[in-house]
């Protein structure tokens, strides 16, 4: 009850501010610059850590009162950035995320990439909770994949998401007239069943998707061709297990992640490790994972969380479904 009075009054003050001035700012804006902090060490060389958290989508995170650029845009901001600065000799990706996507994920392989082509600098992957799907995607291009002793990763696959809307419909005594050129024109309809015809051709997309995902992870890792059939059955990996299979590098923590990134990197131990955040935090360090104040978290009145999977629009996605359940 408390919380509710809290953030009732902080919606007033809002309103109050908006109609007189001067206007007060109570959260960072998504459009102020990123500027670097220091999170340890004091020498001249750097390693930039990049935060890789939630689903991984092209589209911004929307919150009550404001809105966030989307993952992608925030990471693709934060290279741009590191490129431009020449003392910054590696990245460090904490990824978290069940994936998202096709193509969002493929851009920040793509980007990450391209990153490294460009400016030699060297990058590593540190799995979190999860680096699923799109999550293992991305860090395929990585120098070094080292996962921390209770990531879960793997699920090397892709799945059509296609909510169906006609058993509510019918309740509720709605339908649908739909006049169409070319008779696979409402495919994957959320309005009706598929046909046969259709299933068969939305399986070879699939199938198409999967065999570039499969293709990228035979040019980043050498697995033998045991652990790459079991990888292409979409399941998940403990990190002990993805270890033995040859689909990362390492298990440790992040403390660890930053150590064998100054090695690979060929840094003394002082380098500095650097964030890009719109504000200073006190006390801050390498788990904090936002890059405002706000964070994109969503302000709620009622303290429920639906899950993720709701908001998912029909598509392809390079995703363990599993693991949405709510904000991480």
């Amino acid at each position: 009850m408390k919380r509710f009075y809290l953030i009732a009054a902080l919606l007033a003050l809002v309103l109050l501010t908006a109609c007189v001035g001067p206007q007060v700012k109570l959260f960072p804006d998504a459009k102020d610059p990123l500027k670097e902090f220091t999170i340890e060490g004091a020498g001249a060389d750097k390693i930039l850590l990049i935060p890789v958290r939630g689903l991984i989508s092209d589209s911004p995170r929307e919150g009550l009162i404001t809105s966030n650029p989307s993952l992608v845009q925030e990471v693709v901001s934060q290279l741009r950035k590191a490129e431009k600065d020449k003392r910054i000799k590696a990245v460090l990706f904490k990824v978290n995320t069940p994936g998202g996507t096709i193509t969002a994920s493929d851009i920040l392989y793509h980007e990450i990439s391209a990153y490294k082509q460009r400016t030699s600098a060297k990058v590593v992957s540190a799995m979190m909770d999860m680096a699923t799907s799109g999550g293992y995607y991305l860090s395929l291009p990585a120098d070094l994949i080292m996962a921390h002793p209770t990531t879960l990763t793997g699920s090397v696959g892709v799945i059509f998401i296609q909510p169906k809307a006609m058993g509510l419909m019918g309740k509720i005594g709605l339908g649908v007239d739909v006049q169409k050129f070319g008779k696979n024109k409402d495919m994957g309809s959320p309005f009706r069943e598929s046909t046969a015809e259709e299933q068969k051709l939305l399986q070879a997309t699939v199938d198409r998707l999967g065999d570039r995902f499969v293709s990228l992870v035979r040019k980043h890792r050498k697995l033998d061709p045991q652990a790459l059939a079991d990888m292409s059955t979409a399941r998940i990996f403990l990190a002990e297990e993805a270890l033995k299979a040859g689909m990362i590098d390492r298990i440790g923590y992040l403390s660890d992640a930053v150590k064998e990134t100054k090695k690979l990197a060929g840094l003394p131990d002082d380098a500095r490790v650097v964030v890009y955040r719109r504000e200073e935090y006190p006390d801050d360090n390498l788990y904090n994972i936002a890059t405002a104040a706000a964070g994109g978290s969503k302000l709620s009145l009622i303290n429920v969380e639906l899950p993720e999977i709701l908001n998912l629009t029909t598509g392809f996605y390079y995703l363990w479904p599993g693991a949405i359940g709510g904000e991480r």
